[in-house]
């Protein structure tokens, strides 16, 4: 028997059809359905549950473009979303962005449900193929100035306006803020709307640098890895040594125990 015609060996077929692409692995599993070998076997469900766990993905993405089109119209559609709201350091940062139809960007979700290195992925996606991106940050002294509910209005209007489009409609995660007169929201917007999830991540990655950077300038807060939320550690930190220029003050009242740090 020549080594041409010699039969695949399990671990070979096996391989193949881990590596197989969602258009092969039906034909494969049709071929190797009688092989009596155990591995072969398991290499065949596994295929066909990844092919099965793909589809779903890929259905649920085209839902959230779908969405995106029943709600948004087929203008300009400019997904918005806020990160940092609930931080008791560091900016509230809010994101706009608009998507084509194609391509379509698998993967896109709620940020808060994707890993770091996964949403770094789909930012570095999101810029090539998005039609326009805006990010607005409001700091911590003017939050404590206005309030939160006018620092996110004033966010959301410097987004808008750095996209640098005339949006026919804009779609915004939660309720609604009156910040655009073609506004419309939708609660867990950032889970159910392609260019809205969109939002979500990039002002995530753009937030979460920040926070980073931060970090080497005030290391005894942990910002790195709270990114300015209050983790038991962050609020220890506080209690010990006091705030710094970039907490917010009127979120820290309740474990504030020491004077203001830094001025």
């Amino acid at each position: 028997m020549t080594q041409a015609s010699r039969p695949a060996s399990a671990r070979e077929v096996a391989a193949r059809l881990h590596d197989a692409s969602l258009d092969e692995i039906d034909e494969l599993a049709r071929r190797y359905s009688e092989d009596p070998r155990k591995q072969v076997q398991h290499a065949v469900q596994s295929a066909l549950r990844r092919k099965h766990r793909e589809e779903a993905e890929i259905a649920r993405v085209d839902g959230m473009y779908e969405l995106q089109a029943e709600l948004g119209g087929d203008g300009v559609v400019l997904g918005v979303d806020e990160v940092g709201r609930g931080a008791i350091a560091g900016p509230l940062t809010v994101c706009a962005v608009a998507l084509p139809k194609e391509p379509r960007i698998y993967g896109l979700n709620d940020s808060k449900q994707l890993s770091p290195e996964r949403r770094e992925v789909l930012a570095a996606r999101i810029a090539e193929v998005a039609t326009a991106i805006g990010i607005a940050h409001v700091e911590p002294a003017s939050i404590d100035a206005v309030g939160m509910a006018t620092a996110l209005r004033m966010a959301m209007s410097g987004a808008i306006e750095d996209s640098g489009v005339d949006p026919d409609c804009v779609l915004i995660d939660g309720n609604p803020v009156h910040v655009h007169p073609r506004e419309k929201t939708l609660v867990k917007g950032d889970a159910r709307i392609a260019c809205i999830a969109a939002a979500s991540i990039v002002a995530k990655v753009t937030r979460d640098a920040i926070m980073v950077a931060y970090d080497s300038e005030y290391p005894e807060y942990h910002l790195a890895e709270c990114k300015g939320y209050g983790s038991p550690s962050h609020i220890d930190a506080i209690k010990r040594l006091g705030l710094t220029p970039i907490h917010r003050v009127s979120f820290c009242g309740n474990f504030l125990e020491t004077p203001r740090l830094f001025s």
